[in-house]
């Protein structure tokens, strides 16, 4: 892939079910309030960001590339 991702977590939408640190466990975290949050808000693009973006049950994960603000996901409709 090659690109550089922003990863944000909307904390007003996230139900902290885990399934994005299940998904990733290095790239998510869940904090004592049980809110998900990136590791870092910048990371290599990876397959397993995108896995745990997709398989948030509220799409509470939104990702971009960093360079462009282009929508990796969710997709521009």
């Amino acid at each position: 892939m090659g690109d550089r991702w922003r990863v944000e977590v909307d904390r007003s939408v996230c139900i902290g079910s885990g399934m994005c640190v299940g998904a990733a466990p290095d790239d998510f975290r869940l904090d004592a309030a049980r809110q998900s949050h990136p590791v870092e808000p910048e990371a290599d693009a990876a397959e397993s960001v995108l896995a745990a973006a997709e398989g948030c049950p509220v799409e509470a994960i939104s990702v971009t590339v960093a360079d462009s603000g282009e929508a990796v996901f969710p997709p521009e409709e």
